[in-house]
């Protein structure tokens, strides 16, 4: 929160120490990584937990729904090949080292004190942290909303940048190592918001830091083409008409932005429209 002391500023070293040191202290030998500076390991614990979620998420999310559900979710014809999936994996992983920069900046402002989180729900109490919660998560909604949407009103920026994931726009080519597919500046740039709200509001470290990596989760989920019509959860069958009209569905978690600023498009209606032609 504003003003932190010094003995505020310790928990969160503290904090971000204890995560260092069991992601590293578990995959590798201690002389290898003990001797980095703090911020450097970071990066690197990082590193290796972006690249876990995502691997293992998508592995297991793609075994379950291609192979021991084949034809109940997606139809064999619309299943991508694992060329087209060890691609998407290529863009992801060149990708990852840039991406893991942000949540190990955004750990560093927090160490340093310049954003408003605090260390323990304590601090403020369970009603107040939910509060803040959903506040953070509003302000997430409305940022990657808008700046997904600019990545497509702003054509430089889709040309040079967006392009890179919206190679991937049918079913059969859409899976859920997509989720995290972009050029690095992308992935990057739709992540900020996550940063900005620690500045705007009262924000749970270790809660920002989960959500950062359930991205990859997210994300693997909103690309495997099956619509789950969970409303008001933005699935994928919200977003894959977005790879297919470009125009549509630019929301994250839930399609109220859509809906406030007119680019919403329900994915039965379409089916419905499909029907009449």
């Amino acid at each position: 929160m504003d003003g932190n002391g010094g003995a505020d500023l310790q928990l969160f070293m503290d904090e971000t120490t204890f995560y260092n040191r069991i992601v590293l202290g578990s995959l590798l030998p201690t002389k290898l990584w003990d001797p980095l500076p703090h911020f450097v390991q970071t990066w690197v614990r990082n590193y290796i937990g972006g690249t876990l979620v995502y691997l293992l998420s998508g592995f297991l999310w793609c075994f379950y729904i291609y192979y021991l559900k084949r034809n109940v979710f997606v139809p064999k014809d619309a299943i991508p090949s694992n060329k087209a999936m060890l691609l998407q994996i290529y863009v992801a992983m060149k990708a990852m080292p840039w991406y893991c920069a942000l949540p190990t900046l955004s750990e560093y402002m927090v160490e340093n004190g310049w954003t408003r989180c605090f260390s323990r729900i304590s601090d403020v109490g369970w009603p107040a942290y939910f509060v803040y919660l959903a506040i953070y998560l509003v302000i997430v909604e409305f940022g990657i909303y808008w700046m997904h949407r600019e990545l497509h009103d702003i054509k430089p920026l889709y040309k040079y940048l967006h392009a890179t994931h919206h190679i991937y726009n049918k079913q059969n080519t859409l899976s859920p190592f997509a989720g995290l597919a972009f050029h690095p500046l992308d992935g990057i740039l739709q992540a900020v918001p996550h940063v900005i709200a620690l500045f705007l509001v009262p924000t749970h470290l270790t809660s920002h830091i989960a959500l950062l990596f359930l991205e990859a989760i997210w994300t693997a989920n909103i690309h495997d083409c099956i619509h789950a019509k969970a409303w008001p959860v933005m699935g994928a069958g919200y977003h894959t008409i977005h790879h297919t009209t470009y125009r549509h569905n630019y929301g994250h978690y839930t399609i109220w932005m859509d809906w406030m600023f007119g680019t919403l498009r329900d994915p039965q209606a379409q089916v419905d429209e499909s029907k009449v032609m």
